[in-house]
């Protein structure tokens, strides 16, 4: 049977509303020759391993509902500590074929169309992965390539035999999309021998069409391989930069302090909350989580929750500095402002810069903790509480 591939020469079509996009991310092999002491997969790429770089890819993308990774029996535990919470995964088979049908026999049956995807291409892109979305309206199987520019030899023994045309040559790359019922069934009656699932789809007389692909979506191989990536990892970061912001107000009640950016403060009142009621700590921790797309502290830590009762800031603060930290990000500044008639902030600034330095581990010359009033004007001219504003940067590390 004559294997058809077609060139897709625009996707300006508009992706179908009806489609339900899965992806399966096949992590099942061992990749030796990229050295290491575990397989290339799970090996570390600026902190983070290969495979949570490439499952972030599918599972951050909005066009795509359902993810499973194919792994190894014996990498159970490698998977558990590299994936996020909750991925599904499942067992792959002693071939790259069997691990794909593993994969997709696990996707729902609501599911119409599959991505197929290498773990150790860690760099594709979403226009990539959107391109063969939109390809799919038109074909039951897309995939990006590469056009051949370079000059090709036929050799043996290490000696050119005779140049080989390029014309119509395109280097294969993932993701790999199909009509999911056409791939399962492909694959059901696939003799094992396909290099890759376009290959599979051809052979069972498919029509697969060719996206652009990137030079970057670079599948991991050998050991040199790990740099390259690294490099455009570090390209990519240096622009990924977030600003948050929080605010936050609490009322004053009966007491004989206020805490502060975690400093403690003598007052004739004390502030009215759920916790230690620090209000310039809480609008830092909000900033912190604004700029992580995270919500605010309520989210994490509910007031519902009697266990947070007259809890100390400083674990809120703690927790939304380490998940920037799990996000790849470090606190470029902060910024806090506080807004009150009394008690004066002046002589404890600094002392608070240095416990909120201290608690975020990060310099004192990051940080900038300010007052003002409002000029007896609202609740705070009232001297009914105190207010905060904060501001919090975010770079890729």
């Amino acid at each position: 049977m004559p294997h058809r591939l077609h060139r897709l020469e625009s996707t300006g079509a508009r992706v179908s509303d009806t489609k339900t996009i899965a992806a399966v991310i096949v992590a099942a092999g061992r990749g030796t020759r990229a050295g290491g002491e575990v397989p290339k997969q799970y090996q570390m790429l600026n902190g983070i391993s290969v495979i949570a770089h490439t499952v972030s890819r599918f599972v951050g993308h909005p066009m795509i509902s359902e993810v499973v990774v194919v792994i190894h029996p014996d990498d159970g535990n490698l998977a558990h500590n590299a994936l996020p919470k909750g991925t599904k995964t499942v067992h792959g088979g002693a071939e790259r074929g069997a691990s794909v049908a593993a994969g997709l026999d696990a996707l729902p049956d609501m599911c119409s169309h599959v991505l197929i995807h290498d773990a150790a291409r860690p760099l594709v892109s979403d226009r990539v992965i959107g391109d063969v979305i939109a390809a799919l309206d038109h074909a039951p199987g897309a995939a990006p390539g590469i056009a051949v520019t370079d000059a090709l030899w036929r050799a043996a023994e290490s000696r050119v035999v005779a140049p080989h045309p390029r014309d119509g040559l395109f280097r294969a790359q993932t993701p790999q999309g199909f009509d999911l019922a056409m791939i399962r069934a492909a694959h059901a009656i696939s003799d094992g021998t396909a290099l890759d699932d376009v290959e599979t789809a051809l052979q069972a007389g498919h029509d697969v069409r060719i996206v652009p692909g990137d030079e970057r979506n670079i599948k991991i191989t050998i050991e040199d391989d790990f740099s390259r990536v690294s490099r455009y990892l570090k390209d990519d970061i240096k622009m990924d930069v977030r600003m948050g912001t929080g605010y936050d107000v609490h009322a004053f009640g009966d007491g004989d302090h206020v805490v502060l950016c975690g400093v403690q403060i003598p007052f004739a009142r004390g502030l009215k909350g759920h916790s230690d009621a620090d209000v310039g700590m809480h609008a830092i921790t909000d900033a912190i989580y604004g700029a992580l797309a995270e919500g605010d502290i309520g989210r994490h830590f509910p007031p519902s929750d009697m266990k947070w009762k007259g809890a100390e800031s400083h674990i809120f603060l703690t927790h939304a500095v380490e998940l920037a930290a799990e996000r790849g990000f470090k606190i470029g500044n902060i910024d806090c402002t506080l807004v009150c008639e009394q008690p004066k902030i002046g002589p404890h600034a600094a002392a608070m810069q240095a416990e909120l330095a201290r608690i975020i581990n990060m310099e004192v010359g990051r940080i900038s903790v300010k007052a003002t009033t409002s000029e007896r004007l609202g609740f705070t001219g009232r001297e009914e509480g105190i207010a905060a504003l904060a501001s919090a940067v975010l770079i890729a590390q």
